[in-house]
């Protein structure tokens, strides 16, 4: 009850402004503008509250992965001016954060240096977020968001179990192809195994594609 009451009373103050200024300053150049504007009009509204959150998750991921790393508590803390016991008194408060209690210290300190930016589609509020990659090195964090079919399937295809089942058809696929051939929709058809085949097939063959 304590929980629901404060996310009725004061949402907007519990965003504090640094928090505010911080994600908008990473937010990318051309979308910036834009997001301040629905920001100023709409404070702590959905929009806000969905973008943070959704830094927040992937910041917090990643802290929680690098929790015992040593070595990185050090350079994120040399990033920070802050000591290795501060950083990790910092990240364990920070992992026990929500939007309703963000602080200005959380920011500064830690998401700060891990977030190098972001942006979104309004449109269809894809997301994307871009990390130090210092700090974390790899891919973008990707999120989309699609409308699905009442007659999708959730979960795999029965074709595509049975695709994954027959090591003489996917014995070779690796994970990234097989979450591809996941996420395939069909619309009053189910597919057979021999059809997860083809596609793997033609996903292979580099005719079918232009250059990156």
């Amino acid at each position: 009850m304590d929980e629901l009451r404060r996310s009725f009373e004061k949402p907007e103050e519990a965003l504090l402004k640094e928090a505010r200024k911080l994600i908008l300053q990473k937010c990318a150049p051309a979308r910036q503008q834009q997001m301040r504007a629905i920001f100023e009009r709409q404070p702590f509204g959905e929009l806000e509250r969905f973008v943070t959150q959704k830094l927040l998750d992937v910041v917090s991921q990643v802290a929680r992965t690098e929790l015992d790393n040593e070595a990185w508590l050090h350079e994120v803390a040399d990033l920070s001016d802050k000591s290795y016991a501060q950083m990790r008194v910092i990240i364990l408060e920070f992992l026990d954060t929500d939007i309703f209690d963000i602080s200005s210290a959380d920011c500064i300190s830690f998401l700060n240096p891990l977030l190098a930016r972001w942006d979104i589609d309004l449109f269809t509020f894809d997301m994307e977020i871009v990390l130090n990659e210092r700090l974390v090195p790899g891919e973008p964090k990707r999120f989309a968001f699609v409308e699905k079919d009442v007659d999708s399937v959730d979960g795999y295809e029965p074709g595509l179990t049975e695709f994954l089942e027959d090591a003489t058809l996917s014995g070779d696929a690796s994970a990234e192809e097989v979450e591809f051939l996941r996420n395939l929709r069909f619309k009053g058809k189910r597919p057979r195994a021999l059809y997860y085949y083809r596609a793997l097939q033609n996903l292979r063959d580099p005719l079918h594609f232009q250059p990156a």
